[in-house]
């Protein structure tokens, strides 16, 4: 479904009114999605049709198939496995169109009972489907690897596919017995699928009271980013509070998805608890535990050397925890509109190359972006790939703040790489998840640097530079740290069965206090803030990408800064490839290798760079 950025965030269900008014007043007007490249309506007959043939379809393909694919390699020349492939990438096609307007639909309000109805019962229904297409994969993997080589030879048609039939192949020492598979597939609806929506469910119904008026999380955690101390403490004491109230729920979903995870892990012989996602991002353990291993390293001369500063400069001895994203006294309060927004994202594009300002200035010209902030409305932002034949989608909260602006530039790069991966087609445009950071994070970077280059005076410079190092620090230091309680507690759940919430409180405030350092002092009641991270839930172990990403991107811009020429190319390049290269062979072209122990330390020392910067403008 939808891919979450990290930014989580949710809209306020009081102040629908209230959030129209600002939007029209402070933002000007904010765009909302058109989902009818999809689908007209949610009772549309295209809909309903597509959701039959999609269940007929899978089902023949399945009677056509199922048995004969060892035979069809034996054919040589004469083989119709190629035909196979492209009929199975129809139907990912077909089925992968539903499921987006479903899941976009339910986005856009998971409070309406009408659009949570469709997501439910799409999910089923696909799952019936797709239940019919697990014996494909499965089966060209009990086919060996010499028969394979020899028929990607013989059959042009195949030998489109091959990085595809390449790739799945990585997944044959962990598949399991045809009928377990399939049990496993059918079962995940009531299984993780439920316990996934119970936590959205759960998270949209929140609320949180702050000086007497009812908020959501979104417009409470923005709170935490105000410029009045006071206002972040009783923002941050009414999420602690909240979260206290209904930290039961979370510490059961928390405990039975990390049983179900080693449940998994053991059948299909995963050996590390982060393996599977390894698996998935197609990325070695070894690179990602010397990432992991290069930011811990170096949290004394990131993080906690920042904070130091941070605490020096509001005038105080420690930082709480609800002042760690506090606003600089230099950085300036007024509300950011959405045409400003969208200008100021178009131009730094621009400056890089002209098409990916054209591509970008699609979304905004054809209603591909929703931004308001509204009722039940999904968590802070994502970019939605949906299908091939259609186009992306992104979700934001806009709320007109300075970070605001640099994740729609996020999100955007997540948007363009998307629509540069489309050619690739349904199996092979999906790009691992290590990998499909590097556009959005490279977005924010020219974004940042354009801004950065037309700011002169030294107490925005400061402001800015300080932004940026904040977000770097939540993108890489503070992700690590997350990667590292998710270890603690899916290892704990193993070794010690349930955890109670005081004893996952304690993973969370030992990781935090690891990463942030002494000059953050965490206060009661941040012990229950790990339950509204949803990347926990809907992907365990995701949260490292954004440090592999956040590294990587910093290497690349530094490729660019030195060598411009040639450089465009390159990496239209790389976000056209989608799925198709493994990351060694994106990188190379750019002198660049994540096996290279030294690779990540060259990118945390960008982040070192702009903390040097910021010490300078401080004298």
């Amino acid at each position: 479904m939808a891919k979450y950025t990290g930014r989580v965030a949710r809209p306020a269900a009081t102040d629908a009114a209230i959030g129209a008014d600002r939007a029209a007043s402070e933002f000007g007007k904010l765009p909302e999605w058109d989902l009818t490249d999809l689908y007209p309506a949610i009772e549309s007959p295209e809909l309903k049709r597509d959701l039959d043939r999609a269940a007929a379809e899978a089902a023949g393909f399945e009677r056509a198939w199922k048995g004969k694919l060892a035979d069809e390699v034996a054919k040589g020349a004469e083989s119709r496995l190629g035909e196979a492939v492209e009929a199975y990438e129809g139907l990912e096609e077909l089925m992968g169109r539903i499921v987006s307007y479903a899941g976009l639909l339910y986005a856009g309000d998971t409070s309406d009972p009408k659009r949570a109805k469709l997501y439910g019962d799409v999910q089923e229904k696909l799952t019936d489907a797709s239940a019919h297409l697990i014996f494909f994969t499965l089966e060209l993997n009990k086919i060996d690897d010499a028969a394979i080589e020899a028929a990607l030879e013989a059959d042009a048609r195949l030998a489109h596919y091959r990085p595809w039939v390449l790739d799945i192949r990585r997944d044959k020492p962990y598949e399991l017995e045809d009928r377990i598979e399939q049990l496993f597939h059918e079962k995940s609806v009531t299984g993780r699928g439920a316990w996934n929506r119970l936590f959205d469910e759960t998270l949209t119904g929140l609320r949180f009271t702050v000086d007497g008026e009812e908020l959501a999380l979104e417009q409470t955690l923005n709170l935490l980013q105000d410029a009045d101390g006071e206002k972040r403490r009783r923002a941050a004491e009414a999420l602690a509070e909240t979260f206290g109230k209904n930290l039961r729920t979370f510490t059961l979903i928390t405990n039975t998805l990390a049983k179900d995870k080693e449940i998994s892990d053991r059948w299909r012989g995963f050996e590390d608890i982060a393996d599977s996602r390894h698996l998935a991002n197609r990325v070695e353990r070894p690179v990602v535990d010397a990432l992991a291993e290069a930011v811990r390293t170096a949290y004394p001369k990131l993080s906690h050397r920042y904070y130091a500063m941070k605490a020096k400069w509001l005038g105080m001895e420690v930082l709480n925890h609800w002042d760690r994203n506090a606003p600089l006294p230099e950085t300036p309060q007024a509300v950011i509109g959405w045409e400003e927004a969208q200008k100021t994202v178009l131009d730094a594009y621009a400056a890089f190359d002209p098409r990916m300002a054209e591509i970008a200035g699609r979304f905004f010209d054809r209603n591909w972006i929703d931004a308001p902030v509204r009722p039940g409305k999904s968590p802070g932002a994502f970019a939605h790939p949906t299908v091939p034949s259609a186009h992306p989608y992104l979700l934001l909260n806009y709320l007109g703040k300075p970070r605001d602006v640099m994740t729609l530039a996020h999100e955007m790069g997540h948007g363009i790489h998307q629509v540069l991966a489309a050619k690739q087609g349904a199996l092979m445009a999906p790009t691992p998840l290590t990998l499909a950071e590097t556009a959005s994070v490279f977005g924010e970077m020219l974004t940042f640097r354009s801004l950065l280059d037309r700011t002169t005076e030294k107490r925005e410079r400061k402001a800015m530079l300080a932004q940026k190092v904040e977000d770097m620090l939540n993108t890489v230091v503070r992700q690590i740290a997350f990667y590292e309680f998710e270890r603690k507690v899916h290892s704990r759940r193993r070794s010690d069965g349930e955890l109670t919430s005081e004893q996952i409180g304690e993973l969370w405030l030992e990781a935090q206090n690891e990463c942030l350092g002494s000059s953050v002092k965490l206060r009661e009641g941040y012990e229950t803030f790990w339950a509204y991270v949803p990347h926990f839930i809907h992907s365990p172990f995701y949260v490292y990408a954004y440090a592999f990403g956040d590294c990587l991107v910093n290497s690349l811009f530094a490729v660019y800064q030195q060598a411009p020429e040639g450089f465009q190319e390159k990496y239209f390049a790389m976000l056209e490839a989608g799925g198709t290269k493994h990351h060694s062979e994106l990188l190379a072209p750019f002198g660049l290798d994540a096996s290279d122990p030294d690779f990540w330390s060259k990118g945390l020392s960008v982040i070192e760079g702009l903390i040097d910067e910021l010490e300078t403008l401080d004298g």
